[in-house]
């Protein structure tokens, strides 16, 4: 069996075929996180099609690395893996895919970076502009967590994520809203830092222009974009209701998030979705998405792996 062009097919599918589904699919915005996790499962899917695909060639370029991979296997694993391919080809093959590797790695130690840089600088802005409220004029916030208000009449909020989160409203917001509202508000916020949706932004960020030509990679970073921001708006309508976390978006409908940002064309189309409060899915069809998710990054995986099985039995 030969495992690598059947594993760059399948690769192949799923970047051409699982984004117009997803894109397409009438369940995205009624379940955002369990999209959020369809897409993250597709991507990582192909990746690890490129990463297996990479070391199957490396170890047809070079006898030393295929003596690594296939130390102490069994009989007959190792040539059940043998690919019909010249030793120039798989050499050239496996410097192609390993370009793509070495080029992810840079994409996300850039943005991480970046991302760094402007966090620390955006702390330092913040401690010069507004010190830390005391506990007893503070709103409700969790432990652990850092509020900071800021003297401007335009109302606004975000979050900063870190070791210790910072929420950032101003005045504006805190005049414009009622208590429900900036609760909702703050809930809102809370949920984009408790599920590290920075981190996956980063990701998104780091692949789309790592690879710019990657229909996959671009459309994963503009629905993850819109995904995190429908997935903070549920977290906030479950806590304090869709009445006031809508009333609350509507009233800063001209500002957005840095951490999140969401175009301003979207903020309609939010607030008409928690109005409207769609029911959820089903369990059984949400464990059913689940697991065929979980099923394509499985997939690559079974692929490479099957050789070897068919091999020692």
């Amino acid at each position: 069996m030969n495992v690598l062009p059947a594993l760059l097919v399948l690769c192949l599918l799923l970047a051409v075929l699982g984004p117009r589904v997803l894109a397409r699919a009438g369940w995205v915005e009624r379940e955002p996180v369990l999209a959020l996790l369809a897409w993250q499962c597709l991507v990582v899917a192909v990746l690890l099609c490129f990463g297996l695909a990479m070391v199957l060639t490396a170890a047809a370029a070079w006898p030393e690395a295929a003596q690594v991979l296939f130390l102490g296997a069994p009989h007959g694993v190792a040539e059940a893996y043998r690919l019909p391919l010249d030793r120039p080809w798989a050499v050239a093959g496996a410097l192609l895919l390993a370009f793509g590797g070495v080029r992810t790695a840079q994409s996300l130690s850039a943005e991480v970076r970046l991302a760094r840089t402007l966090r620390r600088r955006r702390q330092r802005e913040l401690a010069r502009q507004a010190p830390e409220l005391p506990p007893g004029l503070a709103p409700r916030r969790s432990p652990g967590e850092r509020l900071v208000v800021l003297e401007d009449t335009r109302p606004l909020a975000w979050s900063l994520p870190g070791s210790r989160p910072r929420l950032v409203v101003t005045t504006g917001a805190l005049h414009r809203l009622s208590d429900r509202e900036l609760d909702a508000l703050l809930a809102h916020e809370r949920g984009h830092v408790r599920a590290r949706h920075h981190w996956l932004m980063q990701c998104a960020e780091a692949l789309s222009t790592g690879f710019p030509g990657a229909a996959v990679f671009a459309l994963f970073r503009s629905q993850v974009g819109r995904l995190v921001e429908l997935a903070a708006d549920d977290w906030a309508a479950r806590r304090h209701g869709r009445l006031a976390t809508a009333i609350a978006l509507v009233e800063l409908n001209t500002q957005h998030s840095p951490g999140c940002p969401a175009p301003l064309a979207e903020v309609p189309h939010r607030v008409d979705r928690l109005l409207a409060g769609a029911p959820r899915l089903t369990r059984g069809r949400r464990l059913r998405l689940t697991a065929t998710s979980l099923a394509a990054v499985g997939a690559p995986l079974l692929l490479a792996f099957a050789p070897g099985l068919h091999a020692m039995l």
